[in-house]
């Protein structure tokens, strides 16, 4: 047992000292202070919008506080609410909204609509933003400058997530550790690099780029398709960039746990590859790197208590950047383990459904294996 704890904590040694540093939150972008407003005529901001009354209004209003001539182009994706009827008085700028047609086989429906989208953009940048995203003043310029002085084809930034309820305060900043682990920002932010990174809720891209690699219809049926995307960017010669950012905010709630379970459970199983190895080995690492270390303070054996500190210390101390930036009591790092079990058991109901013949269901639609 001593020897396995100790392995543990060597693991989570090497996480920290790996030189790509997947618990690091230095990949940050923050608006500028600005007191004029930009010239935004070259951009605009692509929405797919399904059944989104309750957000998008607030989503539109943060965008009239960008600057100057941003068109936007809003695709109510058969909403059965009022998305369209609130879309037209929640922006009084360059607004079009495209009414989306009945979903393709093969197709996810999300991808659908930004391709109806897609075929209505003129300018030379487009902003992939969802619904449910609210933006700060500056945040579009600061992604724009970003992209045109480093030469970049993408630029992304991680929504912060609402965290008011319980269930939020603890499962949220845990999700951002766990995505940047794996997909680490800074191996997406390397040109040498093939891993592909993108947070599809806030994407900055080249509209020519992105037409040539095919639109969305390259990766219609992909579930995953912010870091398929990003993927396909760096494959055609593109350079991406993601980050953190306070700035652009999710307006979505998840107040119970059976809510966060529903959303992590769409994609979990996919970033497995749907591979029934990839979980049994996913599950060992995760007991092994999270439970060990707990397990390990209750041994009589001094030697065995001094590796699990060890490990404790070293999991703590990967997670603090995460809970730091997102301005959380630095306490929240011993729930780690229990949240880590969580999202484990999240997986396997992913698992599990896919078993049962879907891979992925939202917003009323399911999409079948």
């Amino acid at each position: 047992m001593t020897l396995l704890i100790a392995f543990s904590s060597a693991v989570w040694l090497i996480i920290l000292l790996l030189p790509w540093r997947p618990w690091s939150t230095n990949e940050q972008l923050e608006p500028a202070d600005s007191k004029s407003d930009p010239d935004l005529t070259d951009v605009t901001v692509l929405i797919p919008a399904r059944n989104e009354a309750a957000c998008i209004p607030l989503t539109l209003a943060s965008l009239e506080k960008q600057g100057n001539g941003l068109a936007v182009v809003v695709v109510d994706d058969q909403s059965s609410d009022s998305t369209a009827e609130l879309t037209k008085k929640s922006f009084a700028g360059n607004l079009r909204i495209v009414q989306g047609k009945e979903l393709p086989e093969r197709w996810v429906g999300k991808l659908w609509a930004l391709q109806q989208g897609l075929e209505q953009v003129t300018t030379p940048l487009i902003l992939l933003l969802d619904a449910d995203i609210e933006l700060l003043p500056g945040t579009i310029e600061a992604l724009k400058n970003k992209l045109i002085s480093e030469r970049l084809t993408l630029v992304s930034l991680m929504a912060d997530l609402r965290k008011q309820t319980f269930w939020e305060l603890i499962l949220c900043p845990a999700f951002i550790f766990f995505f940047k682990l794996l997909y680490p920002f800074r191996l997406g932010n390397d040109p040498r690099s093939g891993v592909g990174v993108a947070a599809g809720g806030c994407i900055l891209i080249q509209a020519d780029t992105l037409r040539s690699i095919g639109g969305f219809a390259a990766f219609k049926n992909c579930i995953i398709d912010d870091c398929e995307l990003a993927k396909r960017v760096k494959r055609s010669g593109g350079r991406t960039w993601i980050g953190l950012t306070h700035s652009v905010k999710s307006q979505r709630g998840y107040p119970t746990l059976a809510s966060f379970w529903h959303m992590v459970s769409r994609t979990a199983f996919t970033q497995l590859g749907y591979s029934i190895v990839w979980l049994v080995a996913t599950t060992l690492l995760m007991v092994m790197l999270f439970w060990f270390p707990v397990l390990g303070l209750a041994s009589s054996s001094i030697f065995t208590n001094l590796a699990a500190g060890l490990g404790l210390l070293l999991m703590w101390s990967a997670y603090l950047p995460t809970v730091r930036f997102y301005r959380q009591t630095p306490v929240l790092v011993i729930t780690l383990p229990l949240v880590a079990t969580l999202y484990l058991l999240m997986t396997w109901g992913s698992a599990i459904r896919y078993w049962g013949g879907q891979r992925s269901a939202w917003k009323g639609r399911s999409y079948r294996r």
